[in-house]
């Protein structure tokens, strides 16, 4: 997978008198089926360090703010997130590292797999022995 499918979306929501509603759906606003959500906050140290080999993410900083970066074979580039109105979607086969948390940082991932720890690529060097064997094939 390329960078070239990294991408921000931006969240419908609607503003009124009473504040804003920002929602989600799948397959309409986010392009696949979600079967995980999860969130991260009070966060102590780097977060992701990886990339998956069949799991589509969709990251969206919920409160504060964080810098995603993102690395395919050749190039890496950072997102900073602190919208809740904006979300990054991050394809399999992207490694992933989130950083630069803000006190008050709540990071919540939709996912389109259940979690599985055999699909996770855990370190660079792993990631790029694992694409190089898919291009070999």
């Amino acid at each position: 997978m390329d960078l070239e499918f990294v991408r921000i979306i931006n969240i419908p929501s609607h503003e009124d008198e009473r504040g804003v509603l920002s929602s989600i759906e799948q397959n309409i606003d986010v392009p696949f089926d979600i079967k995980r959500i999860f969130y991260i906050y009070n966060i102590k140290a780097i977060r992701g360090s990886h990339a998956l080999k069949d799991t589509n993410e969709l990251l969206i900083a919920v409160a504060g703010s964080f810098v995603v970066s993102v690395t395919d074979k050749n190039n890496t580039k950072n997102y900073l997130l602190s919208k809740p109105s904006e979300a990054l979607f991050v394809p399999s086969l992207i490694f992933m590292e989130i950083t630069q948390f803000s006190k008050d940082a709540v990071c919540l991932v939709l996912a389109d797999r259940n979690h599985d720890l055999k699909q996770y690529l855990k370190t660079k060097e792993e990631y790029y022995q694992y694409i190089e064997n898919i291009k070999l094939k």
